[in-house]
């Protein structure tokens, strides 16, 4: 039960993260004035989308809490690294960003490193 908050951390992240992405690109280019720049970035706050994102945020730093309260953050932390994982082939999917070896060795070696480093 208590890897349930570690997945729940992991899945809120991504939710956010990937919501975000979507309604941001959606939205267009930050524009150059600042109070252009501060139109837009309210507008992107009231979104309904990115509320969804914020409480998401909100969700996952509680359910991190409640992971903390029942493992050593050095054995919980390592798994976050999925959420890396997940962003990459998930914007691959849903935004058509480019997978390429150099991401994939990348991101592998990042993950073996915190799953090495965890070990001590």
């Amino acid at each position: 039960m208590s890897y349930i908050y570690i997945a729940m951390t992991i899945i809120f992240t991504v939710y956010g993260q990937l919501i975000i992405k979507w309604q941001v690109s959606n939205a267009g280019v930050l524009p150059l004035s600042m109070a252009d720049k501060f139109i837009f970035l309210t507008k992107l706050l009231i979104n309904p989308w990115i509320i969804s994102a914020l409480f998401a945020a909100f969700i996952a730093a509680m359910s991190w809490m409640a992971a903390m309260t029942k493992f050593d953050i050095s054995h919980a932390y390592p798994f976050m690294s999925l959420s890396f994982i997940l962003v990459l082939i998930l914007s691959g999917v849903f935004f058509n960003e480019p997978i390429n070896i150099f991401k994939v060795v990348g991101l592998t070696l990042i993950v073996i490193g915190i799953i090495v480093g965890s070990q001590g």
